[in-house]
């Protein structure tokens, strides 16, 4: 703990001092107030002081002479008294009524002074209200301006980027075309190499068509070349046996050998017919046309119809023309008139088989 120490007699009577010199000097300002303020009072009456004395041998008269005077002398001391303790009562209200007017002028000024402070407390409030709405009108303007860069910072960024997806999007739309460009190239190129080796085995197969059908056109013919000449050999051996025998033999043997050759020359008119056939799109196996032939006994084919339809026109209408290009049969020449008499008109069957389809 802290020992606290006690004030010397110097300290304890310095401030009551100066508190009553303070207070008497504001008492003598305030009676010179007043008595500066009082009005003028009428001359005060003469005190009259009278001093008795006492004889060694009084009358009766003197007596009561000098208890008036005495009563007087009191009585006037008593009303200089009382005027005394009036004019120190005047001047004690007119203290007081210093006192309260100089109260009334301080606290006036004092409201003065507090009004004058709150209208500068007030002016300050409105400046720095004004201040604070112009730093407020600052702030919203730096505000509207920074929320203004921030939407040019927004919108700049945002066409950047839409620039950027447009470059992006254009770039890969490229790199799409390039690809779709290799890819279809690519497919191209199979598709074409596919098409070439289609077309190649095609034309292989075409040309293994061609080969066999000319080895089997060439084995045709020559069996056909065989056979005319086998139908020559037999005509001849047969005219030969008709020339050398007997005329029962001969009409034996031409009896005979007329069949055979009649069916040799159906061989050959069909072999011939096959030679200058052009197979149409729509001939089918199973296919049948009979055709009405007409011809001289030079072999020359005179006419040539449908005696009955295979029921497709083109079919019917290429072994006619087949028909017709054989021309002129020369191996029929020299046939006796009873042997070329049924091939004068006569009526044959034809199928795509039989024409080497």
């Amino acid at each position: 703990m802290h020992q606290q120490r006690e004030p010397s007699a110097s300290e304890s009577f310095f401030w009551p001092s100066v508190w009553a010199i303070a207070l008497h000097v504001l008492v003598f300002g305030m009676l010179f107030v007043s008595f500066a303020m009082t009005p003028d009072l009428p001359p005060a009456k003469p005190i009259v002081q009278a001093t008795l004395y006492q004889l060694k041998s009084k009358s009766q008269a003197t007596t009561q002479t000098n208890q008036k005077i005495a009563g007087e002398a009191q009585k006037s001391a008593a009303r200089q008294t009382e005027v005394e303790q009036m004019e120190q009562k005047k001047v004690e209200q007119e203290a007081v009524k210093a006192a309260a007017e100089q109260k009334k002028e301080e606290a006036a000024q004092k409201a003065e002074e507090s009004k004058k402070a709150d209208e500068a407390k007030k002016a300050d409030e409105a400046k720095k209200a004004d201040e604070a709405k112009k730093s407020e009108k600052a702030a919203e303007a730096k505000k509207a301006e920074e929320k203004q860069l921030a939407d040019i910072a927004k919108k700049k960024s945002e066409e950047e980027a839409k620039k950027a997806a447009e470059e992006e999007a254009k770039k890969k739309a490229a790199e799409d075309a390039k690809k779709k460009i290799v890819e279809d190239a690519k497919k191209k190129a199979a598709e074409d190499a596919k098409k070439k080796a289609e077309a190649d085995e095609a034309k292989k197969k075409i040309a293994e068509d061609a080969k066999k059908k000319a080895a089997a056109d060439a084995s045709k013919k020559k069996a056909q070349e065989a056979a005319r000449k086998s139908a020559e050999e037999k005509k001849a051996q047969a005219l030969a046996d008709l020339l050398s025998d007997t005329p029962q033999r001969q009409q034996a043997l031409a009896d005979e050998q007329g069949d055979e050759v009649a069916g040799s020359f159906d061989d050959l008119i069909r072999a011939r017919a096959a030679e200058g056939w052009t197979r149409p799109p729509s001939a089918r196996k199973g296919m049948t046309v009979v055709l009405q032939i007409g011809m001289l006994p030079d072999g020359t084919v005179t006419s040539v119809s449908v005696a009955k339809s295979s029921g497709d026109g083109s079919f019917d209408s290429s072994a006619v023309a087949a028909v017709k290009n054989i021309g002129r049969l020369t191996e029929m020449q020299g046939m006796k008139p009873s042997d070329f008499a049924p091939y004068r008109s006569f009526k044959m069957t034809f199928t795509p088989e039989d024409l080497a389809l």
